[in-house]
C-alpha cells in the first residue's frame, strides 16, 4: 500500500479534531480578530496553537502506547484527578452543547431564510437528526462524512483566501482610528481568542477516546508515527484555517469601521456575505452550505465527543463486570445528551451567553491544571523511558503551562475583580 493510501486510511482522530476545533472559534473570533485588531492578532493565534500542542499531542502518544485513554491515566494517577475531571465534564455537558446547536439552528434559519421555523424547533430538528446519525452510523459514517465536509470547508476557505488577497486591502475609511487592544474589552476578547484557539484544553481525552474507536472500526493499529502524523495533519490544518479566516477579516473589513454583531449566529451571516462579496451573488448556496457545515460538524463531533466521555468517567467511577462503553450504552448517552441540552435551551434561551461564560471561565481556569495532568500521565510509569516526550516537548509543555497560567489568572481576575 502507498503511503498516500495508507495516510487517507489512518485520517480519523485528527480529522475528528479539526472539526471540532473549526467552529464557532475559528468562524467568528478568527475573523473578528483579523476585521477589528488587523494582522497584529496572527502572532496570538499563532502562539496559542504552538503553546497548547502538547497537551492534545499526549492525549496520542499516551493511547496508543498504553492502550488506554486519557482518562483511565487521570484514574491512574489517582481517583482525584477523574473526580476533577469529571467535574469540568459536568459543566460542558450542560452548556456547549446546548450553545453549539443554538449557534447552528440560529445559522440555519438565517442562510437559508426559515424565519417562520422557531430556534427551539430547528434545534430540535438537528438534536433528533444528529442523534440518529451518531447512533446509526457511529464511529464509522462520523468519519467519512466529515471527510467530505472538511475538505469543502477548505476549498471554499483557500479560494475565498485567494480572492480577498488578489483584490487586496480595503480602502480604509478617513476618519479610522484601530481599536485598541489593550483596554478591558480588547484583553477579554484576547483572552477569549487564545483560550479557544484551537479549542479548550480538556478536549484532549476526546482525541484519546477517538484513537481507540478507530482501531475498534478498523481493526487495525497504525504505528505511532503514523497516528502522530495523522493528528499533527488535523492540528497543522486548524491553525491554517484559522489564519485563512483572519486574512479574509483583515482584508475586507479592518479599517473601515463597519460595526460587527456581538451575536454568533447574525455575525457568521455577515461572514458569509463577505464570501460572496469576493466570489460573487452565484456561491452564496454553495458558501452557506460550507459555513453551516462547519457547524454542523461541530455540532456533531462534541456530542458524540461528550457521549464517549461521560460513559468512560461512569465506567471508571463505578466500575461493573459489564462494559459501558457498548452500542446500546452509547445510545442511551446519545440521546440523553440530547434530551438534557434541548431542555437547557428551551428554559434558558435567554440566558444562554451566560451559560457559554460559565464554560468559558472554567475551561479557562482549569486549562492549565488539565494540561498538566496529561504531562504527568505521559511522564509516568505508564510509558516505557524511550516513548515518553523529549527534552524539548517537555520544555514546551512547561512553556505552556505557564502561558495558559497566566491568561487564566487574568481572566480570573477581570470576570471577578470587573
Amino acid at each position: 500500500m502507498s503511503k498516500t493510501r495508507t495516510f487517507i486510511k489512518n485520517l480519523g482522530p485528527g480529522l475528528l479534531f479539526a472539526s471540532m476545533a473549526i467552529g464557532t472559534s475559528h468562524l467568528v473570533l478568527s475573523t473578528k480578530a483579523g476585521a477589528q485588531y488587523g494582522w497584529l492578532m496572527i502572532i496570538p493565534i499563532v502562539l496559542a496553537n504552538i503553546f497548547k500542542y502538547p497537551f492534545f499531542e499526549f492525549g496520542i502518544r499516551y493511547t496508543h502506547l498504553t492502550d488506554k485513554t486519557l482518562i483511565e491515566g487521570y484514574l491512574n494517577r489517582g481517583k482525584g484527578y477523574l473526580w476533577f475531571y469529571a467535574a469540568i465534564t459536568l459543566v460542558t455537558t450542560f452548556t456547549i452543547l446546548a450553545a453549539l446547536y443554538t449557534v447552528t439552528a440560529g445559522l440555519f434559519i438565517n442562510l437559508f431564510k426559515v424565519g417562520s421555523i422557531s430556534l427551539s424547533m430547528v434545534a430540535l430538528c438537528l438534536f433528533v437528526f444528529i442523534s440518529a446519525v451518531l447512533i446509526i452510523g457511529r464511529y464509522r459514517f462520523l468519519e467519512n462524512s466529515l471527510k467530505l465536509v472538511v475538505s469543502i470547508l477548505f476549498i471554499a476557505l483557500l479560494v475565498t483566501t485567494i480572492l480577498v488577497i488578489y483584490s487586496g486591502q480595503v480602502e480604509a475609511a478617513p476618519d479610522f482610528k484601530p481599536t485598541p487592544l489593550f483596554n478591558e474589552a480588547g484583553i477579554l476578547f484576547l483572552i477569549g481568542l487564545m483560550g479557544w484557539m484551537p479549542t479548550t484544553v480538556e478536549a484532549s481525552s476526546w482525541v484519546s477516546l477517538w484513537s481507540i474507536e478507530k482501531w475498534k472500526d478498523s481493526g487495525a493499529k497504525p504505528t505511532f508515527r503514523q497516528a502522530l502524523q495523522e493528528f499533527n495533519t488535523g492540528y497543522v490544518l486548524t491553525g491554517l484555517l484559522a489564519i485563512f479566516f483572519l486574512t479574509i477579516g483583515c482584508m475586507t473589513l479592518y479599517g473601515t469601521g463597519t460595526e460587527l454583531s456581538g451575536n454568533g449566529v447574525i455575525f457568521a451571516d455577515q461572514v458569509v456575505s463577505l464570501f460572496t462579496t469576493h466570489i460573487g451573488s452565484w456561491a452564496y448556496v454553495f458558501i452557506a452550505v460550507a459555513a453551516f457545515a462547519t457547524m454542523f460538524s461541530t455540532c456533531m463531533t462534541a456530542h458524540d465527543a461528550v457521549a464517549r466521555v461521560s460513559l468512560d468517567i461512569i465506567g471508571l467511577l463505578y466500575p461493573k463486570p459489564k462494559q459501558l462503553r457498548n452500542r446500546a450504552n452509547f445510545a442511551v448517552a446519545i440521546i440523553i445528551l440530547a434530551i438534557v441540552n434541548y431542555v437547557v435551551i428551551a428554559a434558558f434561551s435567554a440566558n444562554m451567553g451566560q451559560l457559554v461564560a460559565l464554560a468559558t471561565f472554567v475551561s479557562f481556569v482549569v486549562a492549565p491544571i488539565i494540561g498538566y495532568m496529561n504531562l504527568k500521565n505521559v511522564m509516568s510509569d505508564d510509558l516505557p523511558m524511550q516513548n515518553k516526550p523529549k527534552r524539548w516537548l517537555q520544555i514546551l509543555t512547561y512553556l505552556g503551562i505557564v502561558f495558559l497560567t497566566c491568561f487564566s489568572l487574568l481572566y480570573f481576575g477581570m470576570v471577578l475583580f470587573p
